[in-house]
């Protein structure tokens, strides 16, 4: 299966960063899930958790706030004022 790379960084430190199968996170307009090969997104962060399955299947979760969620060219960036991993 194609890889996402992927980058969860709050305002003041890279939170977590690797390869992933998929990303989930909620947005202001619903939860949306991306997979390599996904259309370009630019998106704004509902109060939630962002799930990052990783290529063995071990599966990440943050909490994140007041931020956005940005996906080219299979590259996901997630900034938040606040990320927490749970």
């Amino acid at each position: 299966m194609a890889e996402l790379k992927v980058s969860v960084v709050s305002a003041d430190r890279e939170v977590w960063s690797g390869t992933a199968t998929q990303v989930v996170a909620k947005t202001v307009i619903g939860e949306i899930g991306i997979l390599a090969g996904h259309e370009p997104v630019l998106a704004i962060l509902a109060p939630g958790e962002v799930r990052v399955t990783e290529p063995s299947g071990n599966v990440i979760r943050a909490r994140a706030e007041d931020g956005f969620f940005s996906m080219q060219a299979d590259t996901v960036t997630i900034v938040a004022g606040i990320v927490e991993l749970v």
